[in-house]
């Protein structure tokens, strides 16, 4: 059976600097890709971290803010281009306005981008670059399973199981849902997504092996400049895991002040008093064997 593994595509922010840029996570289960987010140039990021888009079998959003979702146009085109047939139809959940904005880029009618993917279905040129790869004709068009979801649903696949519970951001806004995969030989992974601390996704992530946790700067920088609402900084992630019980502990969401060396070495410290498990301070295209 594969190793299952996380590869941490995008573990920056909303700003973008040359190693960290929004969020993405891919995680393989015996094989099977899932990916959690789709924030900028993830599907660049997912090629450098030696998978394919058409690996990928599910999409799940924790929300809609652009630094979780603005490559998803990229994504969906660069995984239909590159198909030859036989792949799976990529199912994709997450909270509304998901099937909004997956209809809004690729149906016939008013798609934004279905004047791409209309072209490469009809011109010869188009056609006959999807036969040279080992595609047949008439070229499929794009096809899409898409679904809003809300906390508290429960999925399942080939040797995993998810559970989802709120998580607490920008509601009303938008909704915001933190992820538990359950692996059939025993391994489990949370993805908070953005969050303060709050009760729901601390009982999620119980006993949980690994927790992917937003962590974007210090606590006292947040609190400082009055950002500690809807957001976790270093304590407070390092509380979460704490009361949690997990067994690993990854920083994600981090951004440009944390990044940088100094206050890096000073935000893990403050997460060590706190918490007493293994802490990982991510990077791009790093993999987190499980």
């Amino acid at each position: 059976m594969a190793e299952n593994a996380v590869y941490i595509l995008g573990s920056g922010t909303p700003n973008p600097t040359a190693e960290r840029f929004g969020s993405s996570f891919v995680l393989d289960v015996g094989g099977h890709k899932l990916m959690f987010d789709c924030g900028p140039a993830a599907t660049h990021k997912l090629v450098k971290a030696g998978l394919w888009p058409t690996d990928i079998e599910y999409l799940f959003f924790t929300h809609h803010h652009f630094d979780h979702d603005v490559d998803l146009p990229c994504f969906l085109l660069c995984r239909w281009d590159q198909s030859v047939g036989g792949e799976s139809v990529l199912q994709v959940y997450g909270p509304s306005p998901t099937a909004e904005l997956v209809h809004g880029i690729l149906d016939e009618s008013d798609g934004v981008f279905a004047h791409d993917w209309i072209a490469r279905v009809y011109h010869p040129l188009s056609q006959r670059v999807h036969v040279n790869r080992g595609g047949k004709l008439p070229r499929p068009k794009p096809e899409v399973d898409a679904f809003n979801i809300h906390a508290g649903a429960g999925l399942q696949g080939d040797g995993w199981s998810i559970t989802t519970a709120d998580a607490k951001h920008v509601q009303p806004f938008l909704d915001s849902i933190a992820y538990r995969v359950d692996t059939a030989d025993g391994n489990s992974v949370v993805f908070t997504g953005d969050t303060e601390p709050c009760e729901s996704v601390t009982r999620l992530a119980e006993g949980a092996d690994l927790m992917l946790c937003m962590c974007v700067d210090s606590q006292d920088a947040l609190a400082d400049k009055g950002m500690h609402l809807g957001q976790s900084g270093t304590t407070a992630a390092a509380q979460m895991a704490q009361n949690a019980g997990v067994k690993r502990l990854a920083l994600v969401h981090i951004n440009p002040h944390l990044s940088r060396h100094g206050a890096m070495e000073q935000g893990i410290g403050d997460v060590s008093e706190v918490y007493d498990g293994e802490i990982i301070f991510t990077h791009e295209i790093m993999r987190i064997d499980l």
